[in-house]
């Protein structure tokens, strides 16, 4: 499984308080992935962990692959721009 690593933003709401009173927020997360399904995958794993949400409870809006000039947050940043791993 060879190609190279792309950063994706990938958007969307999520359920948060499901049981009271359900309450949609909106979420925008940068990740680094091979494939537009990985990084997909990648979100729901981790806001699902992060948050206790099922997957039904949160909602993928885009996916678009961007620069690594173009994010904020630091360690996808700073991944992006290793050379090397030691």
């Amino acid at each position: 499984m060879e190609g190279e690593v792309k950063v994706f933003k990938v958007s969307g709401e999520m359920m948060l308080s499901h049981d009271s009173f359900p309450e949609w927020r909106k979420f925008t997360v940068y990740v680094r992935a091979l494939r537009e399904a990985h990084a997909i995958e990648k979100v729901l794993s981790d806001l699902g962990s992060r948050h206790k949400l099922r997957r039904a409870h949160i909602r993928i809006r885009s996916v678009e692959e961007v620069s690594p000039d173009e994010v904020n947050d630091v360690k996808i940043k700073a991944l992006s721009q290793a050379t090397r791993v030691r």
